[in-house]
């Protein structure tokens, strides 16, 4: 099979193409899928640049995110046959091969069927992005009709599917952007304040739309210095969520002082510590977002589409920054 492997820690150039032996099943309820498509996503360049979670098993096939068609089942399998058509957010972290390749094995528990009336590409773009921002709005925070939510970088990966779902749940969304193209695209998607950042401070206009008591609920996809900020946009009692690790450095006073309730986001958790039963939970949730998708409640932007010999470039676009929605790599 075509697969693209990670060579060494580096930049996108240890991205290689080759010729791989296609996988067996390993266990009684997997299943082989036949890629045709896989998400690319920000934890893909961090673990090439950085290295994965197991340095000691290069090469590694990277790409959590797949959709295709099941061509073989375990004899244990019972929920799918070949044929069906699929999508899951498994592998890809250095341990299990991920889907940067024409095929992957993954446990029929771990994926969820592809609505027939969503693409393959789409089906792709959707698992890890729909369970963060699920997680992160419905787990962490508990996300009520009628709340007032702000998301960091409402144009991006996340954050164009956050601030559907919060809208769906009944909320009122605000969104940071860089640019008027990307303000003009939230608000497609339901926005009801598109802040340009670079132009106005987010803390006081989002004080400004919530008539100055703050956002009962802020994800916070960007970190560092932005997460440190959003403490003063937050209401008393409020929720602050982030994907990402708090500096070492942050003041923690506003937080302390606004009572939030500040969570933690890392939806990577249950496949790193091999928790079945959180597997299957976000099986559910991707479930969910590809039925929303296929309904046409939920708009999944794929911004480019590239063949998968061409895993590098994707790296290359992502690492460059002003993602709108997301990049998929395709396998005819």
């Amino acid at each position: 099979m075509k697969a693209v492997v990670m060579t060494a820690v580096g930049g996108p150039e240890v991205l290689e193409p080759r010729e791989l032996p296609r996988p067996g099943l390993r266990g009684p309820r997997d299943l082989l899928i036949r890629l045709r498509a896989a998400g690319v996503n920000p934890v893909d360049t961090k673990l090439r640049a950085r290295g994965t979670y197991y340095p000691d098993r290069l090469p590694a096939i990277l790409g959590l995110d797949g959709a295709g068609v099941v061509e073989e089942t375990g004899p244990e399998a019972s929920l799918y046959r070949p044929g069906d058509a699929v999508a899951f957010c498994y592998g890809g972290l250095g341990d299990h091969p991920g889907t940067y390749a024409e095929y992957a094995v993954v446990d029929e528990r771990f994926v969820a069927p592809k609505p027939e009336g969503l693409g393959f590409a789409e089906a792709a773009a959707l698992p890890l992005v729909g369970i963060t921002a699920w997680e992160s709005l419905h787990e962490r925070a508990h996300l009520g009709s009628g709340q007032r939510v702000l998301v960091h970088a409402g144009a991006g990966g996340v954050g164009h599917v956050a601030v559907q779902l919060a809208r769906l749940a009944g909320a009122q969304v605000a969104a940071t952007v860089s640019t008027e193209d990307k303000a003009a695209f939230v608000r497609d998607l339901g926005v009801e304040r598109a802040i340009r950042y670079r132009e106005e401070d987010f803390v006081a206009a989002a004080l400004a739309w919530s008539e100055g008591r703050g956002v009962d609920l802020l994800l916070d996809t960007v970190g560092g210095e932005t997460f440190q900020r959003s403490q003063g946009a937050v209401r008393y009692g409020g929720d602050l969520v982030t994907l990402l690790q708090p500096p070492g450095g942050t003041d923690w006073k506003e937080a302390r002082l606004r009572n939030l309730r500040v969570s933690l986001e890392l939806m990577l958790t249950p496949a790193l510590r091999g928790w079945e039963a959180e597997l299957e939970r976000q099986a559910g949730i991707v479930r969910q977002v590809l039925e929303l998708a296929a309904a046409g409640k939920l708009r999944v932007q794929v911004s480019h589409r590239l063949p998968l010999e061409q895993a590098a470039e994707a790296h290359r676009l992502i690492e460059a920054g002003g993602m709108t929605g997301k990049v998929v790599l395709e396998m005819g």
